[in-house]
C-alpha cells in the first residue's frame, strides 16, 4: 500500500473506531507503544486503552481538517500528522486538537502505533 493510501486508511479507521468504540483501538497499539495525552505520557496498549476509554465525555466526533504523513526509517515506518476538530456531544463549539502518529510495521504486514502524542490546540 503506498504511503498516502495508507496514512489515510488508518486516520479514517482510528477515528471512526474512537467516535464509535474507544475500547476497540486496544489491537493498535502494542506494549512498547505509548501515548502523550495533553502531556500526560502513558505506556502499553492496556493502560492506553484504560486512558481513552475513560476520557470525561462519551460521545464525540472528530472532523480532520488535514493527514500530513512522511515515510519513516529503513524499519518501514510512517509519521502520521492529523489536525482538526473534535465536537463533544451536548457543546456548542468544537475543540481544535492535533495529533501525531508513528506507525510501524508488523511482521504479519499490517501496523501498530508505536507513539501517539495528542493536544488540544487553544488559541
Amino acid at each position: 500500500m503506498d504511503p498516502e493510501a495508507l496514512s489515510k486508511a488508518f486516520v479514517e479507521h482510528y477515528y471512526s473506531t474512537f467516535d464509535t468504540n474507544r475500547g476497540g483501538l486496544g489491537g493498535l497499539y502494542q506494549e512498547t507503544s505509548m501515548l502523550s495525552f495533553e502531556g500526560e505520557k502513558i505506556q502499553g496498549g492496556t493502560a492506553i486503552v484504560n486512558k481513552l476509554t475513560s476520557l470525561p465525555f462519551q460521545q464525540c466526533k472528530h472532523n480532520i481538517t488535514t493527514v500530513d504523513f512522511q515515510p519513516s526509517g529503513p524499519a518501514g515506518g510512517m509519521l502520521v500528522f492529523v489536525s482538526g476538530n473534535l465536537q463533544l456531544a451536548g457543546e456548542q463549539h468544537a475543540l481544535k486538537f492535533s495529533q501525531m502518529f508513528h506507525l510501524m510495521p508488523t511482521p504479519q504486514g499490517s501496523f501498530y502505533v508505536q507513539n501517539d502524542i495528542f493536544r488540544l490546540n487553544y488559541a
